[in-house]
């Protein structure tokens, strides 16, 4: 509740000190819209549905490539982990790929696919599944040898080790990639619409851009931004906690 009221307060200052310095410097509309200027863009935006369109646009697409990326990202940190050829080729390759932002891959994403679903797909899908691999190798070469020899001495090998053992106890490093490749993927996903042809909130962020509202254009980052914490904090940071807990890395205060 203390958290709830300091935020709160924050965010209500915040709001204020931006209408004041709005109405106060006279800075126009152009450059920066007054907080209840944003309010008329996003009141009218859900009115006519337009944001509602766009955003489950985009909550759609960012389903289906994190979805995907996740399954693709631990198959790979798997094949990493266990096997060392694999770790020291193709996994240099993806920690030297993770340092490139997604945006810099929408030409190739243009030339290989065009501006289609499948180029938001791509950019979403590569976004997260580099974060996703790390994560689960990580998970899987930090494994406890104690966990490993008491499995064996009980007569656990092979698949069996891995199944029982070695998978469940990388868990928590997976939660965490899961979690991490949300937001990568999300970043990724507004950096793909942005050259989409729509809907999705960053094409509509980019089309009030170039018509010069800016209004809508702060009213579609507040969105964003708000998307990104509800997911974050109401499903992935209570899921991360769940883990860690039950896997005794976290007390339960």
């Amino acid at each position: 509740m203390q958290q709830t009221i300091k935020r709160t307060i924050f965010f209500a200052l915040l709001l204020i000190i931006w209408q004041g310095a709005v109405r106060i410097f006279d800075i126009s509309p152009a450059l920066m819209p007054a907080p209840t200027d944003v309010y008329e863009a996003l009141a009218k935006g859900f009115s006519d549905k337009t944001l509602i369109y766009d955003i489950l646009a985009s909550l759609r697409r960012l389903a289906i490539g994190l979805s995907l990326a996740i399954v693709i990202g631990v198959g790979l940190g798997i094949l990493l982990a266990k096997n060392k050829t694999a770790d020291e080729t193709l996994g240099t390759l993806i920690l030297a790929l993770q340092s490139v932002p997604s945006i810099v891959w929408l030409p190739i994403a243009i030339m290989w696919f065009g501006l289609n679903e499948q180029a938001v797909t791509f950019i979403v899908i590569l976004g997260a599944t580099l974060v996703m691999t790390i994560n689960m190798r990580m998970g899987i070469k930090n494994v406890s040898p104690l966990y490993i020899k008491a499995a064996q001495t009980m007569g656990s090998g092979g698949l069996d080790l891995f199944l029982k053992v070695i998978f469940p106890a990388s868990i928590p490093y997976a939660v965490t990639g899961a979690r991490l490749g949300w937001a990568f993927a999300w970043r990724a996903l507004m950096a793909g619409e942005l050259l989409s042809s729509g809907p999705g909130l960053g094409y509509t962020l980019k089309f009030a851009s170039d018509f010069g509202n800016m209004s809508l254009v702060i009213a579609i980052m507040i969105i964003i931004g708000v998307i990104g914490t509800i997911v974050d904090i109401t499903f992935f940071q209570r899921v991360e906690k769940n883990v860690m807990r039950r896997w005794g890395l976290e007390t339960s205060n």
